[in-house]
């Protein structure tokens, strides 16, 4: 199944290398900030990447590209996490609401440090409120990764509100080349925030750009629910 998805804050690394393996995909992807020329620059680099061969990633303002989407994806610095999230409230009720967010506060990188609502995933819901579906994932995802072809030796844990939308986003994490796993509800995503600060940690210390997670122990060829 195909999805209109917007990535806000999606200039940034992360956010570019989703768009790209979403359009790879089949996807229909919006790019999204507060300057639209930026957005269109992006998009054009992801559109390159993928020699015309998919539907062509478009640039917008980012409540345009809210209120576009059926899937909104949050990938912006923590610093920028609540201003972003009061701008988008009301375009994106309803919704999905796929938040990469990690709280990492400078210049403690490799430090876990949750807000008071005790992750990013759940400090977007208590912004957005009950009627948006806010999910946790792709926090521990390096960005080099996505923009490489082929499928990526790397997990992806999903948290949120409801079954329903972590199977929606669990798919999504099959299109991007991915292993996703169930990780329950949205109160677990503190614990998924938190990796990436010590795979931080492990880069830093082992020399590397690219730590990731991968679930061992359970049959990997299952099928996403």
């Amino acid at each position: 199944m195909s999805y209109r998805i917007a990535i806000i804050g999606g200039t940034g690394k992360e956010g570019k290398g989703l768009a790209y393996r979403w359009a790879m995909a089949g996807h229909e992807v919006v790019i999204g900030s507060r300057q639209i020329e930026k957005a269109q620059l992006v998009a054009d680099e992801v559109n390159q990447l993928l020699g015309g061969k998919k539907p062509a990633v478009v640039g917008l303002e980012n409540l345009q590209a809210a209120d576009w989407c059926e899937i909104v994806t949050l990938t912006v610095p923590f610093s920028a996490h609540v201003s972003m999230l009061e701008n988008l409230k009301d375009v994106v009720r309803g919704k999905i609401f796929i938040d990469v967010t990690v709280p990492i506060v400078p210049p403690k990188f490799s430090t876990v440090q949750m807000p008071e609502a005790g992750s990013a995933c759940k400090e977007a819901q208590e912004i957005l409120g009950p009627e948006t579906r806010v999910v946790c994932a792709f926090q521990n995802i390096s960005y080099e990764r996505l923009l490489r072809n082929g499928d990526i030796e790397c997990d992806v844990l999903v948290c949120g509100t409801t079954k329903e939308a972590r199977g929606i986003v669990l798919q999504l994490v099959e299109d991007a080349g991915m292993t996703g796993w169930d990780a329950g509800v949205l109160e677990n995503s503190m614990v998924v925030e938190g990796l990436t600060s010590l795979l931080i940690h492990i880069n830093k210390t082992y020399g590397s750009k690219e730590a990731g997670i991968v679930i061992t122990g359970v049959p990997r060829e299952r099928k996403v629910e």
